[in-house]
């Protein structure tokens, strides 16, 4: 699993998180996204890498202003993480 987190300026209420999110969700396969106006971040949880440009360019074009793309590898936690986690 991938976990990317996009920090974003311009994010005000709700509204504008859920604007993020279904941009993201509509652009890409992803297992989970979830946004923070209050942290200026999105959370992206996918099976694969995301094209960073591409995901730049999708939420940009929602009025939104990327600032930095970090993305890193994470196991599944949870009863049956450590069990079947590979």
């Amino acid at each position: 699993m991938i976990r990317t987190v996009v920090d974003i300026d311009g994010m005000m209420c709700g509204m504008c998180e859920s604007h993020v999110n279904d941009a993201v969700r509509n652009n890409f396969k992803v297992k989970k996204v979830s946004s923070s106006h209050g942290k200026g971040r999105t959370v992206i949880e996918s099976e694969a890498p995301l094209d960073e440009g591409e995901l730049r360019r999708v939420i940009d074009a929602t009025g939104y202003e990327v600032q930095q793309i970090t993305s890193e590898e994470v196991q599944k936690k949870g009863l049956f993480g450590g069990l079947f986690g590979k």
